[in-house]
């Protein structure tokens, strides 16, 4: 008896044990997750009440798939349960499924989660039209490589316009370990130029059928002809829109590739706005999605089964059926894409939101982050863009600030124990700094020759019709906020002809970027770069033809441009102007560079050669035109050459007339260029005969001879060698005398120098003994590179004087 007693005491303790210990395991695992607070966000709020109650139903179905796991095979409790929580979060298509996954944050696991290979190249595509979208992707691209630790091949798929634009930056950019290939409708054949190969094919035609309302046109249908377009061999590719903004490495969104399962083809975020649910407003009718449709943002692409599923007559027939009723798309590829996934469910992989938080107005895109650790892309797809209604806006707008304003040289890191494909050009560039004797007095100035600087050409929106008489000419000129006239001279500049220069009110632009600046100091230096600015304002008043303008920035002082000529009336309302950012880099200021780089940018027939603080006399482009046909330049090699005069008054009576020009020279308003400092640098023009001329005439080469002129677009390149201060324009002028160029002064032009305080570059010049012996060995060697270019007929220059 006593031993079916104790056998019963056993019986009924087994039984609590069985029903209780699973219970206190539950409750001890639910107290753990009311007990852990974790770091939010500076504006976030607590967590609601609802999050908390789908966190307990989380971590109820959680253990319970545990437990059955456990039952069922024979496996590790962490593996079962990474694979429930990856299917639950990431593969539900339904409103419940997105709640889940924003509460559960981005929280590790404690388990083995797949990884990108070491090396293991990622493939990006992005498609990229026209000079704003070529500008904006620049700050996607420094957030991917910022982040990034794996090769990257970009493949952009784009119009004329941004693959000029950007296959220029990136061969001027030269990070390692980055391919880039550009794919476009213009062109059908493959060229390759430095280390970007440019692969160019017509897909334009494919899409071109589709009616499209919205504003990316047919570039913003190409997503949908990816598999045909990008090369057969490539596999998988992450599709992404130029309005996103990285926050964390882009391998942890490759790495997700391995998560699709069956027939899952395609990996998108659902869309976080209430567009396809049809209720934004009366009679508003979407396409057909399923649930809130899918944003395509940022997509994830397994081409090679796309192609095995005939993605292309799947996506044809969706969207022939349904422009039957709907008639035109409203949203371009994002319309069809949502289509074709409400008739096939089965092709879409759901990514956890935090892949695609979009920033446009009334989302529910807070529900994808809980603190910074849970951001991973930033997807501003409002066209209010940083002005985007959202509480947590300027948490998002500082980090995409961050990277719009980061040094680009900075990303031009080797990637640890990844070796870079072989570069000819990198490799002949790093031969030759290596040839270079660092114990050299002058090794600076000479390494400088050969600095690579990165360079965005049309950094604003440019427009050029060719004139049918082929007698255009380009206004060519360099700027640094740093070396442009002295703000207190340039708000003397006329308003219009013959009216005196008076103080000009501040442009209200230039007081609204002053006062963001973070103390009185910093608004004083913002001020005085960006009041620089207004000579540009100036001349774009005295020259209504092209111009071609390479500045000289950082990537902060590019954006402090922007800003400023994007609210300037004069600058906005010239579309012919071609603004080319050099970065800066180094020590030196690279004039020649800057003039090459606007140089290479001239779409005319002629270019006037000038500087930023030169005004042009009023209807000198049009003097300049007259004067093609009239000397027959076409026909010959002629260099024209327009009197410089200059100012050292803060006030000026801008000149109408040569009549006007002479009384005030006779007045001592004006003087000839330099007269006081450097009369031999202008000498030749022979301004005394210059008063009484009335047509054009020849004057012969001597030294130091650098005028202002207007040639051919064919003309020789300025020798890199001279940065800074120094023998830039003379040596210049030298090549074209030795290219038997003519020299000819036009009588009724002429252009006036605006006073300014003189530039660091002429300061160092002037104190210090190395830079001007540096010169001197610049000016000799650059002397006998002539003779040797030139034979017998450059034997004068040898003989050219040295300055000091």
């Amino acid at each position: 008896m006593l031993g079916i007693c104790r056998g019963r005491r056993k019986f009924v303790a087994a039984t609590l044990a069985l029903f209780f210990i699973p219970a206190l395991t539950w409750l001890y695992l639910s107290s753990a997750n009311f007990s852990v607070k974790r770091l939010a966000l500076s504006a976030l709020d607590s967590p609601a009440s609802p999050l908390i109650d789908l966190r307990l139903r989380d971590v109820e179905e959680h253990n319970s798939a545990l437990q059955r796991g456990i039952s069922l095979v024979p496996r590790t409790p962490s593996h079962s349960s990474s694979q429930l929580r990856a299917h639950s979060t990431e593969e539900g298509t339904g409103d419940s499924e997105a709640k889940k996954g924003a509460a559960r944050g981005n929280g590790s696991d404690c388990v083995a989660q797949p990884v990108v290979k070491k090396c293991e190249t990622i493939h990006i595509a992005i498609v990229c039209a026209g000079y704003n979208a070529s500008r904006d992707v620049v700050t996607l691209v420094k957030s991917v490589l910022f982040h990034r630790r794996n090769p990257l091949h970009f493949h952009f798929i784009t119009d004329s316009i941004a693959r000029r634009i950007l296959a220029d930056l990136f061969q001027t950019w030269m990070v390692p370990a980055v391919h880039v290939n550009f794919y476009d409708g213009d062109e059908l054949k493959l060229l390759e130029c430095f280390h970007v190969d440019l692969e160019i094919l017509l897909a334009g035609s494919e899409v071109s059928w589709i009616p499209n309302k919205h504003y990316s046109g047919i570039y913003g249908l190409m997503k949908l002809v990816l598999t045909k377009t990008l090369p057969s061999d490539l596999q998988k590719v992450i599709v992404l829109d130029t309005d996103i903004t990285f926050a964390t490495d882009i391998a942890e969104l490759w790495v997700v590739f391995h998560k699709f399962k069956g027939q899952q083809v395609l990996g998108l975020v659902e869309n976080q706005s209430d567009w396809y649910l049809g209720n934004l407003w009366k009679n508003h009718r979407p396409w057909p999605a399923l649930g809130r449709g899918f944003n395509t943002g940022v997509i994830l692409l397994l081409l090679d089964h796309l192609r095995k599923l005939k993605w292309e007559q799947m996506w044809r027939l969706t969207a022939e059926r349904e422009l039957m009723s709907m008639l035109s798309t409203s949203l371009a590829d994002q319309d069809i894409f949502n289509a074709v996934i409400k008739q096939n469910p089965f092709l879409v992989h759901q990514l956890p939101c935090f892949w695609n938080v979009q920033l446009s107005d009334h989302t529910r895109s807070e529900k994808c982050y809980k603190d910074v650790s849970d951001l991973k892309v930033i997807h501003w797809n409002s066209p209010k863009k940083l002005h985007v209604k959202n509480k947590h806006v300027e948490f998002f707008r500082n980090l995409y600030l961050t990277f719009l304003e980061y040094d680009g040289n900075l990303l031009r890191r080797e990637l640890f124990g990844c070796p870079s494909e072989i570069d000819h050009n990198s490799e002949n560039l790093q031969k030759t700094l290596s040839e270079l004797d660092e114990d050299d007095p002058c090794y600076e100035f000479r390494r400088e020759r050969f600095t690579v600087h990165r360079t965005h050409v049309y950094f604003l929106h440019y427009e050029y019709e060719a004139t049918s008489d082929n007698t255009d000419v380009t206004l060519v000129a360099q700027l640094s906020m740093d070396r442009a006239p002295h703000p207190a001279r340039l708000r003397d500049t006329s308003p219009g002809p013959g009216t005196p220069l008076k103080q000009m009110p501040e442009p209200p632009q230039l007081a609204f970027l002053a006062s963001t600046a973070s103390s009185s100091c910093a608004a004083a230096t913002v001020k005085r770069k960006l009041v620089s600015l207004q000579m540009l304002e100036a001349i774009c008043k005295h020259w209504e033809g092209p111009i071609s303008l390479a500045l000289y920035l950082s990537d902060a002082e590019a954006q402090q441009f922007l800003r400023y000529a994007q609210g300037s009336e004069v600058l906005m309302s010239r579309s012919n102007v071609g603004y080319h950012i050099v970065y800066k880099e180094g020590q030196f200021y690279p004039v020649n560079l800057l003039r090459n780089v606007a140089v290479g940018q001239v779409n005319t027939p002629y270019m006037f050669l000038s500087d930023i603080d030169f005004l042009p006399m009023y209807g000198l482009y049009e003097y300049l035109r007259k004067a093609v046909v009239q000397l027959e330049m076409a026909n010959s090699k002629k260099a024209l050459v327009i009197p410089a005069f200059e100012t050292l008054r803060y006030r000026l009576s801008f000149p109408k007339s040569k009549a006007e020009l002479l009384s005030q020279l006779d007045m001592g308003t004006l003087f000839t260029f330099r007269y006081h400092v450097w009369m031999k640098g202008h000498a030749p023009t022979d301004f005394a005969k210059w008063r009484t001329a009335t047509t054009a005439y020849r004057v012969q080469w001597e030294a130091d001879f650098e005028p202002y002129v207007m040639v051919r677009r064919e003309s020789p390149e300025y020798d890199r060698r001279f940065v800074g201060f120094g023998w830039n324009k003379v040596a210049h002028i030298m090549e074209l005398d030795a290219q038997e160029y003519e020299f000819v002064v036009l009588p009724n032009a002429y252009m006036i120098h605006m006073p300014h305080a003189p530039s660091f570059d002429i300061t160092k010049f002037r104190s210090n003994k190395q830079y001007r012996a540096c010169l001197k060995t610049l000016k000799e060697e650059f002397q006998q590179n002539m003779s040797r270019r030139y034979g017998f007929a450059a034997l004068k220059y040898m003989t050219v004087e040295n300055n000091s």
